[in-house]
């Protein structure tokens, strides 16, 4: 491989780093002129890079705000700026599914809801009970740390970028569904190939073995494939495939399941028959 044909693919990377930062986040990035459609669907193998941008972003908040702030106080607000830096763009996609599986009875239905711009009561439920186990689970495993600023930032990089590895490995098992042909998200949804998988993956492993000892990461490994079962079989039954909306209510459910995972991880069985008592 030449130096120039070798600039030319670190160029074509990186212009895919950028589309997938331009497309999860707020944050505007100057991209190529012509946005090729091959482009589109190579650049979801960085999602999980994102999700360690965004989870870094997010820490460092936290790390800056409890050094004057109550540490809840410190989580909450910097929830509320992990929001603004993504669009609340994974949260929009969960109070969709809600709404459509909730309020559709046919694939049509749901579709056609999932689409609505409308917040219906679904979705807003939907939305308060994602955002408060959030919050309670980030207050917990913070409480019951020795270092709680240090194991909340490990602990949002860890969900933020192990949620988009599993949700984006969706797209390479499940089918898009054909209906939802005027999705958003259409482009970036509809295929990922094994060396995009690969990609995502390895970034997913280094984070997960960087901040976790081996046993902790086996098991959390363990967990997250049966959620990934799990929720292949709820969008199977449901639409009979995945949309784009799927993707962003996976990476919710994921999320907080790494905070429930690492919460039953690290807290000892004292701590849970004291609450119980």
């Amino acid at each position: 491989m030449t130096k120039q044909s070798l600039g030319q693919q670190c160029q074509q990377q990186y212009y895919l780093l950028l589309l997938a930062l331009s497309f999860f986040t707020r944050i505007p990035v100057r991209l190529p002129e012509v946005v090729k459609p091959e482009m589109l669907h190579q650049a979801s193998r960085y999602f999980a890079l994102i999700g360690v941008f965004i989870g870094a972003v997010t820490a460092l908040i936290l790390v800056l705000l409890a050094s004057f702030l109550p540490l809840s106080l410190a989580v909450l607000i910097s929830m509320a700026c992990s929001l603004l830096l993504s669009g609340a763009f994974h949260e929009d996609g969960w109070a969709d599914v809600w709404d459509g599986f909730g309020g559709g009875w046919t694939v049509e239905q749901k579709l056609n809801i999932m689409k609505d711009s409308r917040l219906g009561t679904y979705g807003a439920a939907s939305l308060f009970f994602i955002l408060m186990t959030k919050y309670q689970s980030l207050v917990l495993l913070g409480t019951h740390n020795e270092n709680p600023v240090l194991s909340l930032s490990f602990a949002l990089v860890l969900a933020h970028t192990l949620s988009r590895t599993v949700s984006t490995s969706l797209i390479f098992s499940m089918s898009y569904v054909s209906e939802d042909a005027q999705s958003k998200v259409k482009p970036l949804a509809q295929h990922l190939s094994i060396k995009g998988l690969t990609i995502l993956l390895i970034t997913g492993a280094v984070v997960l073995f960087t901040f976790l000892p081996l046993l902790h990461a086996f098991v959390m490994i363990v967990c997250l494939w049966i959620i990934r079962i799990l929720l292949i079989l709820w969008f199977n039954r449901q639409l009979g495939g995945f949309t784009g909306d799927c993707l962003g209510a996976a990476q919710q459910i994921l999320e907080v399941a790494v905070y429930i995972i690492l919460l039953v991880l690290v807290l000892p069985s004292t701590v849970f028959l004291a609450e119980v008592r």
